[in-house]
């Protein structure tokens, strides 16, 4: 069915001035600088780094190599020294999720993994949230993101505030929040979800209607699953809500055969035109299977890379969107925040163990 109601900051009079929570001032680092590290191209590093490079090889030029591995190899012997442990979105770019990651994986993956991490430091190579979500799950674990502007403008569209005026409109009524949100937002709601198990969250709540937000798009899928009656936020991703229907029709007039697969944080006319519409690891999970001839993969363009490295015989075709926030996150960042033990991510222990509890219900739902 359609969303019910759709709100979003205009619509609430008495809404507290300014928008989402700023990112948090990194606070003094943890520990003592490491000395610098050579960052030369040796006969060590070439034999180091080549099983590597062999899994890469379809997606970064060998002309590139020589600049990637030498941090490369400097940051997987550092995370041995630090006993630190390297969790990767699918977003990122190839040299971080092939090269340098411990676990990769979409934000229910690496929020499942991070409760099972025994490093004693975990480095988030993806966006703001994702290491809040990590800091929640290992709340005496040191986790470092490398730079803290990797924000998203999902959790930029709403804050703590605004989650607590929608409960005052809509009293009784149960809050679902992605997992692409704040801290503070998840404090103020019920149970988070992700774009994998979004309605399966939904209708685990056993109501006749549900606040979902920020995500307007991922809401509209969500809604078109279920009889459950929507309430959306007016948020959305700025890597996928620029695509367009018209745009695929387009690649499917040029190549009938081609197969088109999406992500729910896209508009409407463009799941209408996919052959299939999942979160990354169900995207992925689809093209391990039917292994299709040409592919265009509608979200982040990284992710289409990282599926090639793995999949070379699947040609992907690109009208693919940079996310800006998840492209802060470099090679050479990360062995900074190695070296220097920054930047850390606090949470306030106000909102923390209520943050917490709306991650672990959603990891503990049963399927």
């Amino acid at each position: 069915m359609p969303i019910a109601e759709i709100y979003g900051p205009d619509d609430f009079a008495d809404r507290p001035k300014g928008q989402a929570t700023p990112t948090p001032v990194a606070p003094a680092r943890s520990g003592p600088t490491l000395p610098r590290p050579s960052l030369e191209w040796t006969g060590e590093v070439e034999r180091a780094t080549a099983p590597i490079y062999e899994r890469v090889k379809h997606v970064i030029p060998a002309i590139e190599w020589p600049l990637m591995a030498p941090t490369i190899h400097a940051i997987n012997q550092l995370k041995r020294e630090r006993n630190a442990v390297i969790l990767a979105h699918n977003y990122q770019a190839p040299e971080i999720f092939h090269g340098v990651a411990d676990i990769g994986g979409d934000s229910l993956q690496l929020a499942v993994e991070a409760t099972k991490v025994k490093a004693d430091i975990i480095v988030q190579c993806g966006v703001h949230f994702m290491a809040e979500t990590s800091k929640l799950l290992n709340p005496d674990k040191t986790v470092l993101i490398p730079d803290t502007r990797a924000g998203c403008s999902l959790a930029a569209s709403i804050t703590g505030a605004d989650v607590r005026l929608l409960r005052e409109k809509f009293p009784g009524v149960p809050v679902v929040a992605y997992v692409n949100t704040s801290a503070e937002v998840k404090a103020e709601v019920d149970i988070c979800c992700t774009s994998s198990n979004a309605v399966q969250v939904v209708e685990s709540l056993n109501a006749p209607r549900v606040i979902f937000l920020p995500d307007r798009y991922l809401a509209t899928y969500v809604a078109s699953k279920t009889d459950v009656k929507i309430i959306a936020w007016k948020g959305a991703c700025e890597v996928h809500e620029r695509f367009t229907g018209e745009e695929l029709r387009a690649f499917r007039d040029a190549d009938p055969s081609v197969q088109i697969i999406a992500h729910p944080e896209c508009p409407p006319d463009v799941l209408a035109e996919a052959d299939f519409t999942g979160s990354t690891a169900h995207m992925i999970n689809w093209v391990r299977e039917r292994r299709p001839k040409r592919l265009v993969m509608i979200t982040e363009c990284s992710m289409a890379d990282n599926v090639r490295a793995e999949l070379p015989d699947v040609e992907m075709l690109r009208p693919c969107n940079l996310c800006p926030h998840m492209k802060r996150i470099t090679l050479a960042n990360i062995l900074e925040s190695l070296l220097t033990l920054g930047e850390e991510v606090t949470i306030d222990p106000a909102l923390a163990g209520r943050a917490r509890r709306s991650v672990e219900r959603m990891i503990n739902l049963k399927n």
